[in-house]
């Protein structure tokens, strides 16, 4: 092909007899504005600028957010944070690489006005392409050895850690405490049982085992509805891990400090999805020691005349009420269900949210007794797609089952 550079000129007719077309070649004149003019590219300019700064804004992280993967409290976080900026270093040396690159063959080689000769058309470069297909090559290969390293580390499960199962509904979390000493002391000796906060003794490992089991309900013949993919992610402890039906995934981490940690799901699971959050309780060895204590122990019996009409209503006492009991469960009564939180402890100073932590459970050290009521007069008022049905309590009931919750301590 031929290289050289081409000109390009305004052709002038030629005169021609009376009578013939006349044939015309144009081309624009040196100076000739271009299409859309200055005006145009400034305004472009201009609104780059503000995208790029709205980006900025959008994905700035606040170093006292509850979720920040880059403010880690274990040694799984550490290990996933220092994973994290090994990769970032390289992958932000290649975007300013390639991106840089753009901005000065864009800048240097736009067309200008004053010039009316088309640039030197260049078709290939060997040693380029053998150099950008290598050098990427390279830099996968550095990457990839800490990070296989790395899952290979994550994926191991100590003999002695502590072992909980994590049960992911819609949406809520529920909390199973498998190991042999955390059997409750009332009943069939079952295991404890929690629900949207996840108590652990700090500096102890912890292996979660991750399952889904729908809606909270079952089939006759034992098959949980409303089967979905979650996703149990808590930033400061440790990254996301898919919580697939029939399938039990692993999570093993443990907490350096004392404190409350936030964390939600991070895979989209219908309606609620963004309001399916936890928290997980980091305690010392005392404070561990006395949580476990209550939690073997049986429900309180409410000595409130209030709180013993609410437990009446609960149970159906007298062919009163008696709905809340097939769902959920009350240690040391006749409340069994699983297919709704436990609510043995509900008031526990540990207990700290209600519905998938929507609700605080106390404000300023008191009952939250007004979102509570609102939310067993109507669930699907504040909380809409809630498997939980509206059972037309009176004010009268409602006021009688908050008082019993509120008793569970």
């Amino acid at each position: 092909m031929d290289r050289r550079l081409a000109h390009v000129r305004e052709v002038t007719p030629v005169a021609q007899k009376a009578g013939d077309t006349v044939a015309r070649t144009c081309a624009p004149r040196a100076g000739a504005k271009l299409l859309g003019g200055r005006r145009t590219v400034r305004r472009t300019r201009w609104w780059i600028l503000a995208l790029l700064a709205l980006t900025l804004l959008l994905v700035a992280c606040s170093k006292t957010a509850p979720q920040n993967t880059m403010n880690p409290h274990g040694p799984t976080a550490q290990t996933e944070k220092n994973l994290l900026v090994l990769v970032l270093w390289p992958a932000a040396a290649v975007f300013l690489v390639v991106e840089g690159g753009i901005l000065l063959i864009s800048i240097r080689l736009r067309h200008r006005k004053d010039r009316d000769r088309m640039p030197p058309q260049i078709h290939g470069n060997t040693r380029l392409e053998i150099g950008w297909t290598i050098a990427p090559a390279i830099v996968l290969a550095v990457i990839m050895v800490p990070t296989v390293s790395t899952i290979w580390q994550l994926a191991r499960q100590p003999a002695d850690a502590m072992q909980i199962t994590v049960e992911g509904y819609q949406w809520w979390w529920g909390f199973r405490y498998t190991d042999p000493d955390m059997a409750v002391n009332y009943g069939d000796h079952d295991a404890i049982v929690t629900a949207d906060v996840l108590v652990i003794p700090t500096g102890r490992t912890i292996d979660l085992s991750l399952t889904s089991l729908g809606g909270g309900a079952h089939s006759t013949a034992g098959v949980p509805d409303h089967q979905v993919i979650h996703s149990f992610w808590a930033p400061q402890l440790f990254g996301k891990q898919d919580v697939i039906p029939g399938e039990t995934n692993h999570i093993v981490f443990s907490a350096d400090d004392p404190g409350i940690y936030s964390g939600q799901c991070a895979e989209f699971c219908g309606l609620q999805h963004g309001k399916m959050k936890f928290r997980i309780r980091a305690l010392d060895e005392a404070d561990w020691q006395r949580w476990v204590a209550n939690e073997k122990s049986p429900s309180v019996q409410p000595n409130d005349g209030l709180a013993q009409q609410g437990m009446d209503l609960f149970l159906g006492v007298n062919g009163v009420g008696g709905q809340c009991i097939q769902c959920h469960a009350v240690g040391g009564t006749d409340a069994a269900g699983t297919a709704a939180p436990n609510l043995t402890h509900f008031a526990a100073a540990t207990h700290e949210c209600f519905a998938g932590c929507d609700f605080e459970s106390f404000l300023n050290g008191n009952p939250n007794a007004a979102d509570l009521k609102a939310w067993l007069a109507d669930p699907n008022a504040v909380k809409l797609g809630a498997k939980m049905p509206d059972y037309g309590l009176t004010e009268q009931q409602i006021d009688a089952l908050v008082a019993y919750l509120y008793s569970l301590t």
